[in-house]
């Protein structure tokens, strides 16, 4: 089980560094659960599980470091920052794919499910978030 971090001060947050493998997808998952649980917004739960799983399933297949890092964070009482942390310097994209294609539709529903989503670059790579917002949280 990787080490789980919880900020001491400022905004609330959550992170773990994971293996860079399919299997991360579902302690990202945990990690978000147990944040959410402690910030009393389980209603969210189901959709930043899905968000989480498909950014690191994006940071698996197309990253080339050992590991990812996994955020989530409160910059609001009403909002939620998911994030996933990799070496790769390249952005993603969404595609459109045909109805042949096995994957390719990650992003198109991290935009459908999340408030807003984004890529920031970092010095070693990027970071890839979603933002979700809870209700009647204030």
């Amino acid at each position: 089980m990787p080490l789980i971090v919880a900020r001491p001060t400022g905004h609330p947050g959550y992170s773990a560094t994971l293996p860079r493998e399919p299997g991360s997808a579902a302690t990202a998952r945990r990690l978000v659960h147990v944040a959410l649980a402690a910030w009393q917004m389980e209603e969210l739960a189901d959709v930043a599980a899905l968000i989480v799983s498909e950014l690191v399933t994006n940071s698996v297949q197309h990253a080339r470091s050992n590991s990812i890092r996994i955020t989530v964070t409160r910059p609001e009482a009403v909002r939620v920052r998911i994030g996933v942390v990799d070496k790769s310097k390249q952005f993603p994209v969404p595609r459109e794919p045909s109805a042949e294609d096995e994957g390719g539709r990650g992003l198109a529903l991290v935009e459908a499910l999340a408030e807003d989503w984004g890529t920031d670059p970092l010095p070693w790579g990027k970071r890839v978030w979603a933002e979700l917002r809870g209700k009647g949280h204030e």
